[in-house]
């Protein structure tokens, strides 16, 4: 039930990028939208691969 460790550093860079983005959004990238929309994606799947792993259990 653990998360791939390749993909938890993903979402770590991502969750940093997009934090990054709220705190000083002078200075966020000019791709910020996609970070943040593909953050959210890619939360949300590894959130229902999880519920989905815990409910087959």
């Amino acid at each position: 039930m653990l998360i791939p460790r390749p993909l938890l550093l993903v979402l770590i860079v991502l969750n940093a990028v997009v934090l990054l983005g709220q705190l000083w959004p002078e200075g966020a990238p000019p791709f910020a939208r996609a970070v943040n929309i593909l953050f959210l994606v890619l939360s949300l799947g590894v959130f229902c691969t999880l519920l989905a792993r815990r409910a087959a259990t």
